[in-house]
C-alpha cells in the first residue's frame, strides 16, 4: 500500500506569496517525524563541500574556452538547476522517513525499475569518474616527467600509458582495504585541494610570468554542448545528499547547507574558468594544470595537489560498485579472495577503458552530459513529480519542474552525441 504524502512534500518549492505563511508552519511540523542524526550543520557543510568539490574543477577553463565568455552563464543556470533538484531530493525524502539513499528515492517514485535505474546511472558515473582519475594520474605525471618510457614484454610503452599502469598498481592494495576510513580522512580534503589549486594557478598567472592577457572569444555555439556538459560535470554529488540528509541533526537546515555550498563551489569553479581562460585562452587544455610551467613551484605545487586526492578517492569511488557487483553476482560469497578478486577486475577494467580512450576532457563530457546531468537533474525532477503528484495538477512548480526536464533531456541528447563525436574522432 502507498505511503500517505507529507504536507511539505505536496506544497511546491514555488508558491505565492499568499501562501508562504502557511506553508512555512506546515513545513515546520513535519521535520518533528524523523529519525534524528548527529550530524551539526557546520559539518555538514564541510562534508558537502567535499562532495562537490572534485577534478572538475580543471575542466572549467576548458569547457569555458569551448563555448566562450558568454558560456559562463550556464555555468550559473546549471548551478541553479542542481541546487533547485537538491532541493527536490529533499522533499522526496520528506515523504518517506524509510528512505536513505539516492536509490530509495528511485523506489519510491518508480519502484524496482525506479530502483535499478537509479542504480545504473550511479555506478556507470562512478565506474567512468574512476577512470578518468587514471587518465588524470597519467596526463599529469607524463607532463612531469615527459621522457619516461618502458619496454615490457615486447611491447613499447609511452610515459602517458606508463604512469597509468604505475598508479593502478599503487592504488591496488587501497581497493582491497575493508576499511576504507583512512583514506575517507585524505579524500575530505576535496575542498582544501580546490582552494590551494585555485589560489597556485592565480599565482603563476600574477607572479611567474603569464599574466592574464588573452581576450578569448564571446561565444562559440559549436562548443556549448560540451561547455555545458562539462559544467554539469562539476554538480555531480546528487547520490550523497541523501546520505548528508539522514545525517544532519537539524533537518530543517539542510536547504541553508545546500545553499552554502552551491554557493562557494561555483565561485571556485567561475573563478578557475576565468582565470585559467584568461591565461591561456584558446590554448587551454582539458586540465588547466597541463599548461602550467613545470619549473615554478606553484606549478608544482599546483599539480602535486591535484595527484593525490585521486588516489585516495579512487577506492571510495569504486567500493560501491564492488559491493553491487558482489551482490548481483550469482557466485557471491563474502570472502577476502572474491573481494579481491573483483575489486582487482574492476581496476584493471578501468586502467584498459583508460588506455584505450586517453581524453580526459571528451570523457568528463560525455559523464557530465549522459550520466550527470540525468542523475543529478532530470530524475530528481521526475522522481518529485511522481512522488508529489505534481504531474497532475497544472501550477507553476510542475511547469517549472517540467520545463527543467525538457531542457535537460535536450542537454543530455546533444552534449552525448556532441562527447561521442569528438571520442570516436580521435580514436
Amino acid at each position: 500500500m502507498a505511503m500517505p504524502q507529507h504536507a511539505s512534500l505536496t506544497a511546491p518549492l514555488i508558491v505565492d506569496e499568499k501562501e508562504s505563511n502557511l506553508l512555512h508552519g506546515d513545513l515546520e511540523s513535519n521535520h518533528t517525524g524523523y529519525s534524528q542524526g548527529t550530524t551539526s550543520s557546520l559539518k555538514t557543510i564541510v562534508n558537502g563541500l567535499n562532495a562537490l568539490s572534485g577534478v572538475g574543477i580543471l575542466s572549467t577553463p576548458y569547457a569555458l574556452s569551448s563555448g566562450g565568455w558568454l558560456s559562463l552563464i550556464l555555468l550559473f543556470v546549471i548551478a541553479i538547476a542542481a541546487f533547485y533538484s537538491g532541493l527536490l531530493m529533499k522533499r522526496c525524502m520528506e515523504a518517506d522517513s524509510n528512505i536513505s539513499t539516492y536509490p530509495d528515492i528511485g523506489d519510491r517514485a518508480f519502484g524496482k525499475k525506479g530502483r535499478v535505474l537509479i542504480s545504473i546511472f550511479m555506478y556507470t558515473e562512478l565506474y567512468l569518474v574512476a577512470t578518468g582519475f587514471l587518465i588524470l594520474e597519467g596526463d599529469n605525471l607524463q607532463n612531469l616527467f615527459p621522457n619516461v618510457e618502458l619496454e615490457m614484454a615486447g611491447f613499447h610503452l609511452g610515459g602517458r600509458q606508463t604512469f597509468v599502469i604505475v598508479v593502478a598498481l599503487i592504488i591496488l592494495p587501497t581497493v582491497w582495504l575493508d576499511n576504507l576510513s583512512i583514506l575517507s580522512y585524505i579524500s575530505a580534503s576535496g575542498v582544501l585541494a580546490s582552494i590551494i589549486i585555485l589560489v597556485s594557478i592565480f599565482w603563476v598567472g600574477s607572479f611567474d610570468g603569464i599574466g592574464f592577457h588573452e581576450k578569448g572569444t564571446l561565444i562559440k555555439w559549436d562548443g556549448i554542448p560540451s561547455a555545458v556538459s562539462l559544467y554539469a560535470f562539476c554538480y555531480c554529488a546528487h547520490p550523497v545528499f541523501p546520505t548528508l540528509y539522514t545525517s544532519m541533526k537539524k533537518k530543517h537546515h539542510f536547504s541553508n547547507v545546500l545553499l552554502i555550498c552551491f554557493i562557494f563551489c561555483t565561485f571556485t569553479y567561475a573563478s578557475m574558468a576565468v582565470i585559467g581562460y584568461s591565461m591561456f585562452g584558446s590554448e587551454v587544455q582539458s586540465q588547466v594544470t597541463l599548461n602550467l610551467p613545470i619549473g615554478k613551484l606553484s606549478s608544482r605545487v599546483a599539480i602535486y595537489t591535484i595527484l593525490v586526492n585521486p588516489i585516495s578517492k579512487y577506492a571510495l569511488m569504486i567500493t560501491p560498485i564492488v559491493n553491487a557487483t558482489k551482490n548481483w553476482s550469482p557466485w557471491y560469497c563474502n570472502k577476502k579472495p572474491f573481494n579481491v578478486f573483483i575489486s582487482t577486475a574492476l581496476l584493471i577494467s578501468t586502467v584498459i577503458v583508460a588506455l584505450a580512450v586517453p581524453f580526459f576532457g571528451y570523457l568528463m563530457t560525455l559523464v557530465g552530459a549522459f550520466l550527470s546531468f540525468t542523475a543529478s537533474i532530470i530524475l530528481p525532477c521526475l522522481c518529485y513529480l511522481k512522488i508529489s503528484g505534481t504531474y497532475r495538477r497544472l501550477g507553476c512548480e510542475g511547469v517549472v519542474v517540467g520545463g527543467i526536464v525538457v531542457l535537460g533531456i535536450a542537454v543530455v541528447i546533444s552534449g552525448t552525441y556532441s562527447a561521442l563525436l569528438q571520442i570516436v574522432g580521435h580514436l
